[in-house]
């Protein structure tokens, strides 16, 4: 992935793969690139890492990179030189991480069988600021939060914990709590969106992605769409995306909270699909989900940017060894542009924007700069 600093600035977070395709443990490393050129100004050494996933990386309000990769927690400077590395409880990969509003960091291991384990970092030292808590079940997907509550997607249920500060640790909500599995033959879900109202998921999670997410499905039920609300989590709601089974993602849907559009895709069956979110005072919390379009033969699995001001969409539509990534209106699914990446590999991970409207697209195995090209 990569984020930005101050104007100007961009980071790059990457990861050893081959290592542990050998059994071996693993690292990451952090570059400062050049915004334009995409050159590394500057690089950290060889991050201890272990076990390999996709990490994360934020610019903290104290002016440090964090990273979190593989077991370890990481305090870099901006000319990405190491201050702090702190081993995480687990000896798993931990997949990234959320600030509060606090200030405080919160972490998760990536588990399938035994409970997740939640770690909260104090920001300037690493130093643990409360006492592991253990959820009630395994959790895969990443960890989501708004202001000083964490939502916790579980491989069957999501729920949340507050920060609470009498206490220094966090405690869960037993009032909420969403069994969003139950009775389904779908797999688990994978990261939330989080709005004012809603949290967005879906599900389906388990693939077997190589190259790509195309056929990668390992379940025969389609995937879902799912929406619980925040203030009363026995408001649930899902819809079939595509309808097609054996349909599997593994990332979020995307919501556009000023025109109220939700956009979510099947992976695997290559579909990609939008809804306008309608809210009638005489259904409570639920909402209507009315469709304004749907492509298909569409191959989206990456995360989804959405430029707000201009309502315009950027996502991938990968083929056979092409990934292209395109913008889309999300009004009305039109194609605006399209550019080849030259990456062979489904994009599953983390673009950004960048600073002159242009678009860090990061995928597997390439990290390519998008821009809109002067007239000739």
């Amino acid at each position: 992935m990569t984020v930005l600093g101050e104007p100007g600035e961009v980071f790059l977070l990457t990861h050893a793969v081959v290592r542990s395709h050998l059994g071996l443990p693993t690292t990451s490393r952090v570059h400062a690139i050049d915004p334009v050129t995409l050159k590394t100004r500057f690089q950290s050494p060889p991050l201890p890492g272990g076990p390999m996933w996709p990490g994360g990386m934020a610019v903290l309000a104290n002016g440090m990179l964090l990273v979190v990769y593989g077991r370890y927690a990481h305090l870099l400077n901006r000319q990405c030189e190491l201050h702090k590395s702190q081993q995480l409880p687990v000896n798993a990969a931990y997949n990234s991480f959320v600030v509060l509003q606090n200030g405080l960091v919160v972490t998760k291991n990536l588990s399938s069988t035994a409970p997740a384990q939640l770690s909260v970092l104090n920001p300037d030292t690493l130093d643990f600021a409360s006492a592991t808590t253990t959820c009630p079940e395994p959790s895969i997907a990443r960890l989501s939060a708004q202001g000083n509550t964490v939502y916790v997607m579980g491989i069957t249920s999501v729920i949340r914990y507050h920060w609470n500060d009498a206490a220094q640790c966090l405690m869960q909500d037993v009032h909420w709590t969403c069994h969003y599995l139950k009775d389904a033959p779908q797999s688990y879900a994978w990261d939330m969106v989080l709005t004012a109202e809603d949290a967005w998921f879906m599900d389906n999670g388990a693939h077997n992605y190589r190259l790509s997410m195309l056929g990668a499905g390992l379940n025969d039920a389609p995937n879902r769409l799912h929406r619980v609300a925040l203030h009363d989590s026995s408001s649930h709601q899902h819809w079939q995306v595509s309808g097609v089974k054996g349909g599997a993602i593994t990332n979020p849907p995307l919501v556009d909270a000023l025109r109220q559009i939700v956009v979510a895709y099947d992976s695997a069956n290559r579909h990609l699909k939008a809804w306008r979110i309608i809210r009638h005072a005489s259904h409570g919390t639920d909402v209507e989900l009315q469709e304004l379009w749907h492509l298909s033969q569409f191959g989206a699995a990456s995360h989804m940017l959405l430029f707000a001001d201009t309502g315009e969409l950027c996502v991938n539509d990968y083929q056979r060894f092409n990934e292209q990534v395109v913008i889309l209106d999300i009004e009305t699914g039109q194609e605006k542009s399209r550019v080849r990446t030259g990456g062979l590999m489904q994009g599953v991970v983390f673009p950004s924007a960048g600073w002159q409207r242009d678009i860090y697209w990061s995928s597997m195995d390439r990290l390519t700069r998008i821009h809109i090209a002067p007239h000739v």
